[in-house]
């Protein structure tokens, strides 16, 4: 048994918080975890939003039982919330699943460069906001027999794909770190950044970060590490 020392209970609380949002929008979800000392990446991939979540971990110490480098493993999400004891600040890494594709297609390690443009956290959540209104209001004027879910995935692509200004960051990402938690208000907007590495575009968040391929996640055409 694999357990993480969490750094203490709030960082438990906000690791499940996140665990739940994945399985609000998956029941099935998978996380791809990755730890090395006291650091732990945790990837995962609403699928309403074709991004990749990334919530960095604080730990109180090393995991335990052999694992004496490096962690790196692909399990439930459902199971790993279910280990999570807040008060102990404890959770226990479940048995890896056969992961899904995009567990497989992770952002770059390091190369990234910042990049310019993108609006203020208020104008983020504005954004958001407006998109929201605007499916519900295009949805809500189709003729019943159009209301398809084809046509409202149409509509939904439409107005998710849209880019943030000029930096190319599609609005789903946004959306995606809104629901996911990592859009909360910051005492600096600075602490909201966006950068780049070949074909990835990372939203950075005190909170969290959301990566995209420029191109979208449809197309692997990446390394698999």
């Amino acid at each position: 048994m694999t357990v993480l020392h969490l750094a203490d209970e709030g960082e438990a609380a906000d690791f499940a918080a996140f665990l739940s949002r994945l399985l609000h929008y998956d029941r099935s979800a998978a996380v791809r975890l990755q730890a090395a000392g006291t650091a732990l990446a945790v990837f995962g991939r609403p699928p309403s939003f074709e991004v990749l979540a990334i919530r960095a971990v604080r730990l109180a110490k090393p995991y335990e039982n052999g694992l004496d480098v490096t962690l790196d493993v692909t399990v439930s999400a459902g199971e790993l919330l279910e280990s999570v004891d807040e008060s102990a600040a404890t959770a226990v890494v479940p048995d890896a699943v056969t992961g899904p594709p995009w567990a497989g297609v992770l952002p770059p390690r390091g190369g990234w460069q910042a990049e310019s443009g993108l609006p203020e956290p208020d104008a983020l959540r504005a954004m958001v906001a407006g998109g929201v209104a605007e499916f519900r209001s295009r949805t809500e004027e189709l003729a019943a027999e159009r209301r398809t879910r084809a046509e409202l995935d149409r509509i939904g692509r439409e107005i998710w794909s849209r880019a943030v200004g000029r930096t190319g960051l599609p609005v789903r990402a946004v959306h995606a770190a809104q629901s996911l938690g990592f859009l909360r208000p910051t005492r600096r907007a600075e602490d909201l950044a966006l950068f780049s590495s070949g074909a990835w575009l990372r939203l950075r968040t005190p909170y969290g970060s959301i990566a995209v391929r420029r191109t979208g996640l449809g197309a692997f055409g990446v390394s698999v590490r």
